[in-house]
């Protein structure tokens, strides 16, 4: 078996399934994705089993030995600092306040990084684009809305806390039908995921099937639950039903507005947007409706350079990653960091 260099293992902890890479110390895959069993419900102990399966998996996959990883890029989804998570998001209750990171480090017998989710994702989508060395940033849309950014170099931006780039939770100017509110899974009001998320979707779907000139509507005409009924509006949007349409237009609308205000603050140059819309076939619409929104609220300079008409100051591109974004993520972030 091959072990003269070293390797590098990122680990995406997801709700479901634990996505693992494998890179050589020039940053190239070695093997494939591994999957396993998520098991973050039964407790850190059990997912920390999982995560050795995965390992011996990467390292089988790869031809190598085990010892010849010399280092772990970790993911959660959870806020996390140093190490230690800071709230219990959908992880077992012996997750906080404990050092992951440092029982990991221990347990393995190598040096692990650590972040969440979104931090992961955006360092993913840096790595992928090898042309790309200044800023990214990274919102995603998706059961809420993550985000994150990379500085020039590839290293990410994760604050003081480690709890930088919380998307999600920026307020932006908008009210329901009857000018109230949309209450956010924070505890918060009109946090910009209570609008642009699957969890808002729903929402949004309800309120709109609930409505006299919907009540013909396919999706009025089935008993499933709303889950059921917002799980089906992609399929109808690429259809171009109206209902579905206009549900994503004003989501795709709202999202461009917020990252007009994101840009204000980081300036990134490229906005990468992820999330399983960038799957889709009407996907193009999408990024239509997210830069109409950026459009009515950026400064002309975040559009396009004043010296320069020609040269556009903010570029939009889809994820290119999928779900294995985070994991590329933390392969390269542990190669960049433990050689």
């Amino acid at each position: 078996m091959k072990s003269k260099i070293s390797y590098f293992a990122g680990l995406d902890i997801g709700g479901t399934t634990v996505k693992a890479i494998l890179v050589d110390s020039q940053g190239q895959q070695a093997g494939t994705l591994v999957e396993v069993r998520s098991l973050v419900k039964d407790g850190y102990a059990a997912t920390f089993g999982q995560l050795e399966v995965a390992i011996e998996q990467l390292a089988a996959g790869a031809c190598v030995e085990r010892g010849a990883i010399a280092g772990i890029g970790l993911d959660v989804p959870a806020p996390s600092s140093d190490g230690v998570i800071w709230g219990r998001a959908n992880l077992g209750d012996d997750w906080v306040g404990t050092d992951i990171r440092g029982l990991l480090s221990a347990r393995l017998g190598v040096p692990v990084y650590m972040t969440n989710d979104g931090n992961a994702a955006a360092v993913g989508e840096y790595a992928l684009r090898k042309d790309h060395s200044s800023s990214l940033m990274l919102v995603a849309p998706g059961t809420g809305l993550g985000g994150g950014l990379v500085l020039p170099g590839g290293r990410c931006y994760e604050g003081v806390n480690g709890m930088a780039l919380e998307v999600g939770h920026v307020s932006v100017p908008f009210r329901e039908d009857d000018g109230s509110l949309p209450t956010c899974s924070c505890g918060l009001t009109g946090c910009s995921e209570a609008w642009v998320s699957l969890v808002a979707l729903r929402r949004r779907l309800g309120l709109e099937l609930a409505k006299p000139e919907w009540a013909a509507h396919p999706l009025n005409q089935t008993a499933a639950s709303i889950e059921e009924k917002a799980f089906r509006l992609r399929e109808f949007a690429q259809d171009g039903d109206e209902l579905a349409v206009s549900i994503f237009r004003r989501q795709g609308f709202i999202l461009g507005y917020l990252i007009a205000d994101l840009v204000r603050v980081f300036d990134p140059g490229l906005v990468i947007i992820g999330g399983g819309l960038a799957e889709t076939s009407f996907r193009d619409l999408y990024m239509t409706w997210i830069e109409e929104g950026f459009a009515d609220r950026a400064w002309s300079v975040y559009r396009f350079s004043p010296l320069d008409p020609e040269q556009v100051t903010t570029r939009f591109e889809w994820a290119t990653g999928g779900d294995a974004a985070a994991a590329i993520g933390m392969a390269y972030a542990a190669c960049e960091l433990f050689q």
